[in-house]
C-alpha cells in the first residue's frame, strides 16, 4: 500500500529537518507501512528496536507525523509509569510538534489533565495523548475513548509502547501458577480491543521479555494473547553513537580508548557506600581511608577530567563546558543519604586541602591526571601540562565548582530538567547521586564518570543496560577522560548481556524471521527451550560464531591436589592424539565434557570471578548436537598445546589485569575458524603454572570453548 509522504506533518517534521538521516526516514517510512499492512492490533505488536541513547523517540515520533499523514487520526504514547518521564516526553511531543499545533493541526494532552468538554473541532484534530503505564493513568484512558468521547474508538489509534519492557509487556512465574501476566499487560491488552481499527508499536532498547512469552495463556477467565512482535524495525544508529559494543567489545583492544574506561571496585567498597558504619569507615577520614579508594580516585579522576576538557575546549575558542557524574549504587533513598554525606565530605576535604594541604591534594589529582593522560595521548588530543592542569584544578576546588545533588524523588527530577528535558548542569562539574529514578530516559548530558553498585544477580537483563547511563552520543574527547567504575561480578554481567544485546540484533539484523534460540536446562538435565522470562543478568550465556567460553581471574588448586588430575588428562590426551597434536582431532562429546570436568576443581576462581562450569558443559551440548551435518552431532573437536608460560597477570597502563587469553588470534584462532565449522571446538592450554609467573607451581590445563562457524544464535539460561 502506498504511502502519502508529501503531507504537511510528515514533511515539516522529518522530510525538512536536519534530525532526521536519510537512513531514519527510511526506517520512519518501512514501519508505517507495515503498521498499515499488518494487522498488529490482534495481538502481534511492531517493534521499534533502537539501543539505549540512540534516537528511538526522535524516531517513533517520526512515525506518528506519518502515520497522521496515513490514515491514523489519534497517537497514544504510553511512557515508563514515573512523572519525571511522561513530564519530559510530552514537553518532547509539544516541542517537536510546536508549529502543528500552532496552526490547530494536531492536540497533545497528559490523560490526567485533559479538559473537560472536548469540542467536535478540537475532537476533529489529530490527538496525541500521553499516560504514564500505571492503573489510574490506563483506566482513565480507556475510560476517555470508550465512555467520554465514544466516537475516538471509532478512529485509528497508533498506540506506542515507549520503554516496552516487563513492566508493560511480561510474565512472573509463580510457584503455584505458572506464568502470570503483568497486571498493566492486561490493561494494554484491553485498551487495544476497544479501538475498532489500531495498530500496536512498541519501542525498545531491551526487547528480552517480548521474545520469551507463552503461545498462550489464561488466568481467572481472562485470556491474554501474547504480544511477541509482528516485524521488528531496527532505529538506524549514527556515527557518532557510543554504546555497549565500545564498553565491552573495543575495550579489549589495547589500542582503544575503551581499553582504559572500566576501573575495579572492590565489592567490600560498595558495601561501606550502603549505610554507615563508623567501625569500617569515617568521613572524616577520607582523603586517606582505606575503604573507599575507587570512590575518591574517581573523584579526583572527574575533577581533573572536567578541567581538562574545559582547557582543550578554551584553546579552540569555544564554550569551556560542563561535565556530569553519576554514582547509582543503591535503590534506598537511606543510602542516597549516607552516599552524599561522604561525597560532600570528599568535596569539601578536597577543598580544605586546596588551601592547607597542597602535597596531599597534588599527589591524588597527579594521580588522575596520570590516569588520564594515558588515554588522552593513545588519540593524540591537546594534553594541557600537568602543573596547570592541577593549577586549575586547585583553583576549581577553592571556587566551588563541584556540585553534588542527590536526585531520589519524582518532584525534584521534574524540578532539575532543562528545557532539553535532561538534567540540568549548573556549575562546571555536576555529581548526581541516584537511584532507579534515572535508571530510563532521564538523560546526563556531558557524563565523563559512572560510579555504579547495583547488583545484577537481583535484576532482569533489561533492567541493568537501561542503568547504563554512559551510553549515548559523545564526543571522543569526552571518552578520552570518561571512566567507568563497578565490581568486577557487576562489570561481568554487563558483558553477558552486551553479548546477548548484540547477538539479537545481529540476528535480526541477518533474519528477521528467524527467532533466536533460548535455551536452558531441565531438571533431567537435558538442554530443552527456555521457559518465559528466563533471562536473568547473573546467569545467561549468549552462543553465536566463533564465541569463545573460558575462565578468567582463577589461581590453580595447590599440586597435590591438582596434579593427579593433570596426569590423568594427559594419559587421556595421549591416547586421542597417538601421533602427537599438532592438529584438531574429533571426539565424543562424553569424551570431551569429561576432560571438562576432571579440569574445573584444578583451577579455583577468584574473589569477583566466576565461570559457570555446567553452563560451559551445556554449551559445548548443544553445540554438538545443534550440528547441521547429522553425522557431526555428538562429537566435538579437541585442539591442545602444551609448554604454555603465560603469567597470571599482566600490566597495561598501569593498570594489573589477569590474563584472559591462552589462545591467540594469529595462531589458533586461524585452526578454528578453518576446522570448527560444523561443530565446537575444545583447546586445552597445558600451562607451566610457574610460581614466577604468579601461580602455584603447578600445571594445570586452560580450556576455551569455541562455538563453530555454522552456530545458530543462542541463548542460554544457566538457571531452571
Amino acid at each position: 500500500m502506498a504511502l502519502n509522504t508529501t503531507g504537511g506533518f510528515y514533511e515539516e517534521f522529518v522530510v525538512n529537518s536536519e534530525k532526521y538521516s536519510p537512513e531514519t526516514q527510511d526506517c520512519i517510512e518501512r514501519t508505517v507501512a507495515r503498521l498499515k499492512d499488518i494487522q498488529t492490533s490482534a495481538g502481534k505488536p511492531g517493534m521499534l528496536l533502537g539501543k539505549i541513547q540512540s534516537g528511538k523517540t526522535r524516531t517513533f515520533l517520526g512515525i506518528i507525523a506519518l502515520a497522521f499523514e496515513n490514515e491514523f487520526d489519534i497517537a497514544i504514547i504510553l511512557t515508563k509509569g514515573t512523572k519525571a518521564l511522561a513530564t519530559q516526553t510530552l514537553k518532547r511531543v509539544r516541542d517537536e510538534f510546536a508549529p502543528l499545533l500552532a496552526r490547530d493541526g494536531v492536540q497533545v494532552h497528559d490523560i490526567m489533565t485533559v479538559p473537560g468538554g472536548l469540542t467536535g473541532y478540537e475532537l476533529s484534530q489529530k490527538l496525541v495523548f500521553v499516560a504514564k503505564k500505571q492503573s489510574d493513568n490506563l483506566d482513565r484512558l480507556a475510560s476517555l475513548v470508550r465512555d467520554t468521547y465514544p466516537q475516538l474508538a471509532k478512529k485509528r489509534a497508533l498506540i506506542v509502547d515507549d520503554e516496552a519492557d516487563y513492566a508493560s509487556v511480561g510474565f512472573r512465574n509463580t510457584r503455584d501458577h505458572g506464568p502470570q501476566a503483568n497486571v498493566t499487560t492486561q490493561q494494554i491488552d484491553t485498551l487495544r480491543s476497544i479501538f475498532a481499527s489500531s495498530a500496536f508499536l512498541q519501542v525498545t532498547a531491551t526487547p528480552y521479555s517480548l521474545y520469551l512469552q507463552p503461545d498462550e495463556y489464561e488466568s481467572k477467565g481472562f485470556e491474554f494473547k501474547p504480544l511477541r512482535p509482528a516485524f521488528t524495525e531496527l532505529v538506524p544508529v549514527a556515527p557518532a553513537y557510543i554504546g555497549s559494543d565500545f564498553y565491552f567489545d573495543d575495550s579489549q583492544d589495547p589500542g582503544s580508548v575503551a581499553a582504559h574506561l572500566y576501573h575495579e571496585v572492590r565489592t567490600d567498597e560498595l558495601a561501606i557506600l550502603k549505610q554507615s558504619d563508623r567501625r569500617r569507615f569515617k568521613t572524616e577520614e577520607c582523603l586517606t581511608s582505606k575503604a573507599i579508594p575507587a570512590l575518591r580516585a574517581a573523584i579526583c579522576c572527574f575533577i581533573v577530567g572536567g578541567v581538562i576538557r574545559r582547557m582543550q575546549n578554551a584553546r579552540i575558542g569555544e564554550a569551556a563546558g560542563k561535565f556530569s557524574f553519576l554514582v547509582h549504587t543503591e535503590a534506598s533513598k537511606a543510602s542516597h543519604a549516607w552516599q552524599e554525606d561522604v561525597v560532600t565530605s570528599l568535596k569539601e576535604s578536597l577543598a580544605d586541602a586546596a588551601r592547607t594541604d597542597l602535597p596531599l591534594l597534588e599527589s591524588l589529582l597527579g594521580a588522575a591526571y596520570d590516569d588520564l593522560a594515558v588515554s588522552i595521548r593513545l588519540k593524540q588530543h591537546d594534553l594541557p601540562p600537568k602543573a596547570d592542569v592541577l593549577a586549575e584544578a586547585v583553583e576549581a576546588l577553592k571556587a566551588d565548582w563541584l556540585m553534588v545533588t542527590k536526585v531520589n524523588s519524582e518532584k525534584q527530577v521534574v524540578e532539575l530538567l532543562d528545557d532539553d528535558g535532561q538534567l540540568k548542569l549548573r556549575t562546571p562539574l555536576n555529581l548526581f547521586i541516584g537511584g532507579q529514578i534515572l535508571d530510563r530516559g532521564i538523560t546526563v548530558a556531558n557524563l565523563i564518570g559512572f560510579f555504579y553498585g547495583r547488583n545484577p544477580s537481583q535484576l532482569q537483563q533489561d533492567t541493568v543496560l537501561q542503568h547504563s547511563r554512559m551510553f549515548g552520543f559523545r564526543p571522543i574527547q569526552d571518552l578520552a577522560v570518561t571512566r567507568f567504575y563497578t565490581a568486577r561480578p557487576i562489570y561481568e554481567a554487563m558483558r553477558r548481556i552486551h553479548e546477548s544485546d548484540a547477538a539479537l540484533r545481529h540476528e535480526i539484523e541477518a533474519n528477521p524471521d528467524s527467532p533466536v534460540v533460548f535455551i536452558q536446562r531441565d531438571p533431567a538435565g537435558r538442554v530443552v527451550p527456555c521457559s518465559p522470562n528466563k533471562l536473568l543478568v547473573s546467569s545467561t550465556t549468549t552462543l553465536r560464531p566463533f564465541k569463545r567460553l573460558l575462565p578468567v581471574g582463577f589461581q590453580t588448586d595447590y599440586a597435590v591436589r591438582t596434579k593427579p588430575k593433570v596426569a590423568e588428562i594427559g594419559r587421556r590426551l595421549s591416547a586421542i592424539f597417538p601421533d602427537g597434536f599438532e592438529h584438531p582431532v574429533a571426539v565424543t562429546l562424553t569424551m570431551a565434557t569429561e576432560i571438562l570436568k576432571l579440569i574445573q576443581p584444578t583451577l579455583i576462581m577468584e574473589g569477583g570471578y566466576d565461570f559457570d562450569w555446567a553452563g560451559a558443559q551445556a554449551a559445548l551440548e548443544y553445540l554438538s548436537n545443534a550440528a547441521r551435518n547429522p553425522d557431526n552431532r555428538g562429537k566435538v573437536l579437541i585442539l591442545v598445546r602444551t609448554d604454555r608460560k603465560l603469567s597470571r597477570t599482566l600490566t597495561s597502563g598501569g593498570r594489573t589485569a589477569y590474563s584472559d587469553a591462552p589462545d591467540t588470534t594469529q595462531r589458533e584462532g586461524v585452526i578454528a575458524k578453518n576446522h570448527a565449522k560444523d561443530i565446537p571446538m575444545l583447546m586445552l592450554f597445558r600451562q607451566d603454572g610457574a610460581a614466577s609467573q604468579g601461580w602455584r607451581g603447578t600445571p594445570f590445563y586452560w580450556p576455551v570453548v569455541w562455538a563453530p562457524e555454522n552456530t545458530r544464535t543462542a541463548v542460554y539460561s544457566h538457571s531452571s
